[in-house]
């Protein structure tokens, strides 16, 4: 985690934990609530526990998917002590899919309705992997009190995990590294955790695989960059075959007037032969068998 950030969130707690005078002055509960967003593997759920060990607090994980009805969500926060980490992780995942009883107003009732009231103390924290397609009622202000977000590995995280891990602090492959990530590869903190754990015997091993493994990943994505182009490509060649009769340009740009123009055309082709089917002109031609004509020959 950024070492600005981590300050910050630290500084923010302790002022939390000194604030109960000041909470009870302004008629407010005394709690505090975060919401963690980014990618897996980004360290949100090691966040919680820290957070918790950092405050000498309880946890409580709240699984939503599991909760029948909004009655029962009231019924889990109200067992909740004081002094207490509240935890829902995955919520965006809950609101996209929908899958028990719980409701949108469930929910905000368990982060600040009346329930949430009955206990002091207390910290909740919510995590997501993305906030995009997220009401907004979620997130606003007094609801969900700071966001933090989560990122992929990038030069200076990954400099402290090697120090945490590997005990290095320099390394004559670190400016390998550094090439890589500045040429858009990247992985999870955990991916490349988990790296480091399994060749902590050799730190040189350990970095080789990190490389081998970010070079990879960086292939791989700009692989399905390419195939995402293609995919684009040949939908757009097969929407022009499939349009028939439409007129096509060599910027690919269809004119959508001469379209219109030509089955404007054929319907009324259509209707003028339903109505003068076998019946002459005054002029002594078939209307009929002279447009079919024309539509013949172009």
């Amino acid at each position: 985690m950024d070492s600005d950030i981590k300050n910050k969130v630290k500084s923010d707690l302790e002022s939390f934990l000194k604030s109960k005078q000041y909470y009870h002055r302004l008629g407010r509960v005394w709690k505090r609530s975060y919401l963690l967003y980014g990618p897996s593997g980004t360290g949100k759920s090691s966040f919680v526990a820290a957070l918790a060990k950092f405050l000498c607090y309880d946890i409580y994980d709240v699984d939503l998917s599991k909760v029948s009805d909004n009655s029962d969500l009231k019924l889990l926060l109200l067992q909740t002590s004081s002094r207490s980490v509240i935890v829902v992780e995955d919520l965006d995942k809950f609101l996209n899919e929908k899958s028990t009883g719980v409701s949108l107003s469930g929910v905000l009732n368990f982060m600040d309705g009346i329930f949430s009231c009955c206990g002091e103390e207390r910290v909740m924290v919510f995590t997501m992997n993305s906030k995009d397609h997220i009401d907004h009622s979620i997130l606003r202000p007094g609801r969900i009190d700071a966001q933090i977000y989560f990122p992929l590995c990038d030069f200076t995280a990954f400099k402290t995990l090697a120090n945490n891990y590997l005990g290095l602090k320099d390394h004559k492959l670190f400016p390998q590294v550094e090439e890589i990530f500045q040429h858009g590869a990247t992985m999870s903190p955990a991916e490349i955790g988990e790296i480091m754990i399994v060749n902590r015997s050799s730190p040189s091993r350990a970095l080789k695989t990190v490389i081998t493994a970010l070079q990879t990943n960086g292939d791989a994505t700009r692989s399905g960059a390419k195939g995402k182009m293609s995919k684009r490509l040949s939908e757009s060649e097969s929407s022009k075959e499939r349009s028939g009769d439409e007129s096509v340009d060599n910027s690919g740009v269809i004119c959508r007037e001469s379209v219109h123009t030509v089955r404007e055309f054929r319907k009324l082709y259509g209707l003028l032969r339903m109505k003068s089917s076998g019946r002459k002109t005054p002029t002594g031609f078939d209307l009929g068998s002279s447009v079919e004509k024309m539509d013949k020959e172009g």
